[in-house]
């Protein structure tokens, strides 16, 4: 079995504010990337001692959040920015069995989603598909679902949990934080978290080997909603031909193609 692993810094366990730790202007934005690499770490090691051969982590936050001298030995990183095409990442994502997410985060407007935001916390109010509201969560889900890989493992905030038990019938989480509001939450220990990780990430192999977890398949057509703060943002996205102007704010795209739709 190989995996693949996407993943984000806002759902790290003592990662819990935007402009102190998860930008990359924030002072404490370097650990927070330790943080964050160390969680991955627990992962690797974690599907590494469940019998998975091979693990890919795609360094999935903005500005990128992997420190690569403190990555686990036998783990392969995809990163660089910006990143390679979609169409050049799927033909690689396209050679493993399962997907994973690390560190994630709720989707934007969660009331008590630590950090929650959907792709961008600084111009996306909301991202609906076919009518449903979704977050980086489903986005992810959906792609890796279009190429026939079924995600098995979350772990983030108990928000971002929620959320992806409600897509994935079977998915297995680890909550390593609790979220009161957008900049605060209860974490556990940074020892808690990574072995938190490690031991139900192990769980989420077994489980998948004899009650395997489906991809996430939605059906087309599709209809992709995305809602700016800004009028300025929505300017931009309105200029390609296929966009249609909902309003000052709003843009909507179609198309039965999930793969080339999910991430306009």
């Amino acid at each position: 079995m190989k995996a693949v692993m996407m993943t984000d810094i806002e759902g790290v366990a003592g990662v819990v504010t935007f402009e102190q730790q998860s930008y990359a202007t924030g002072p404490y934005y370097e650990e927070a990337k330790h943080l964050l690499t160390q969680e991955v770490n627990a992962a690797v090691e974690g599907l590494l001692n469940a019998g998975v051969e091979e693990v890919l982590v795609i360094d999935g936050h903005g500005p990128g959040g992997i420190k690569f001298e403190e990555i686990h030995p036998r783990a392969l990183l995809l990163h660089g920015r910006p990143l390679a095409p979609r169409s050049v990442q799927r033909t690689v994502m396209a050679d493993y069995d399962v997907a994973l997410m690390i560190g994630q985060h709720a989707m934007a407007g969660v009331i008590d989603g630590n950090l929650a935001h959907t792709q961008s916390s600084r111009h996306i109010d909301y991202i609906k598909l076919n009518g449903i509201p979704i977050g980086e969560i489903a986005q992810f889900a959906l792609y890796c679902g279009a190429l026939g890989i079924p995600m098995i493992f979350l772990s983030g905030d108990d928000a971002a949990c929620r959320e992806v038990e409600a897509l994935i019938p079977g998915i297995v989480t680890a909550a390593v934080k609790r979220g009161l509001s957008r900049n605060s939450a209860i974490s556990l220990s940074k020892e808690a978290a990574r072995s938190l990780i490690h031991d139900r990430i192990q769980t989420a192999v077994q489980n998948h080997a004899t009650n395997p977890v489906a991809p996430l398949v939605w059906d087309p057509p599709y209809e992709l909603e995305i809602r700016y703060f800004h009028t300025d943002t929505a300017d931009a996205k309105a200029s390609a031909p296929d966009v249609e102007r909902v309003d000052s704010q709003t843009v909507r795209i179609r198309g039965d193609d999930i793969l080339e739709l999910i991430y306009r």
